[in-house]
């Protein structure tokens, strides 16, 4: 099946600065997935979801949504993108129930108040249809921006940042309508500083630094193969200090520095973890061990991770 969005070859350079805020960016984005896209600020994510909705044009390379070029064919492209920026800018003084449905008619598409109904009820909106903007709080607002992205039945749903400003309690109820969205056959892109709201939704993660794609990789995978365990050994006596043999073979042993627990760091893909050798060495030594705990990295350790490492 191909790819609901093809991004091939793409650079964007600003001319009056000469800043490169993509550099030859290839992405394919499948039907039906939530694609996380994550990036420190300024390292080119919303370039590439302007570029791709039609809003700034590229220096080079090609973008297709849904089988239209966003250049050649940039009315049916856009009708099938519905954008939800990390701006809080709506009409202030009109109802929510009419700036929804203007938005729907700015693509052209006949008027449909039971479709309009039916994302007003799925947003939790129907009960503020009368409501002006300007009486929401932010967290309606947002939800009315999402509204307008959808009122016009778009096959791909960017979400710019969508959870920015919003309390934890809403940010869950909006990750519950993304997977809805999701099972309803809409394509989520999201650009996010909340790196678990990446590891909550998303099917696969791209990382993007100054303006290159790092890794674009399955979730799963990319914390499988780039992820470390840790295994925290809690001892009945403090030590010292590490003992010169945990220090001299090659392990990655820390001491913490109450001098009560050793950490050991593996990977979770080797066939041998180490860790029976290492508790028979602690035997050996005369070392107690009171309790053991494991912990994997998180999809946030891996991001720095990679970040730092593209930077180097």
């Amino acid at each position: 099946m191909p790819a609901i969005v093809s991004i091939k070859g793409v650079s964007k350079t600003y001319k009056q600065n000469k800043f490169v805020a993509l550099d030859h960016v290839d992405l394919e984005i499948e039907r039906g997935e939530i694609f996380a896209l994550l990036g420190q600020n300024g390292a080119g994510k919303t370039t590439l979801i302007n570029i791709i909705c039609g809003i700034v044009t590229t220096s080079s390379g090609q973008v297709v949504v849904d089988g239209h070029d966003v250049h050649r064919d940039f009315r049916a492209a856009r009708s099938k993108i519905g954008l939800v920026p990390q701006e809080l800018s709506t009409d202030a003084f009109e109802t929510v129930w009419s700036t929804v449905t203007f938005s729907r008619g700015l693509f052209g598409k006949r008027a449909n108040p039971a479709h309009i109904e039916k994302v007003l009820r799925a947003l939790s909106l129907w009960d503020k249809r009368d409501s002006k903007i300007m009486a929401l709080s932010g967290g309606m607002k947002r939800r009315v921006l999402i509204a307008k992205a959808l009122s016009h039945e778009p096959t791909v749903l960017f979400l710019d940042e969508p959870t920015a400003g919003v309390d934890v309690e809403l940010r869950h109820d909006m990750w519950e309508m993304v997977r809805e969205l999701r099972a309803s056959g809409v394509t989520i892109i999201l650009t996010t500083h909340y790196i678990e709201e990446a590891e909550e939704m998303a099917d696969r993660v791209g990382v993007i630094n100054k303006g290159k794609l790092v890794v674009v990789e399955d979730k799963t995978t990319l914390m499988r193969r780039l992820g470390k365990r840790q295994l925290r050994i809690v001892l009945q006596k403090p030590l010292a200090e590490l003992p010169a043999p945990l220090r001299d073979d090659g392990q990655q042993v820390e001491l913490s520095k109450d001098g009560t627990t050793l950490t050991y760091s593996f990977d979770v893909q080797s066939e041998q973890t180490g860790i029976g050798p290492l508790l028979d060495h602690l035997s050996k030594l005369g070392i107690e061990v009171k309790d053991l705990h494991s912990k994997e990295s998180s999809l946030e350790e891996i991001f720095v991770g990679l970040v730092q490492g593209a930077a180097s």
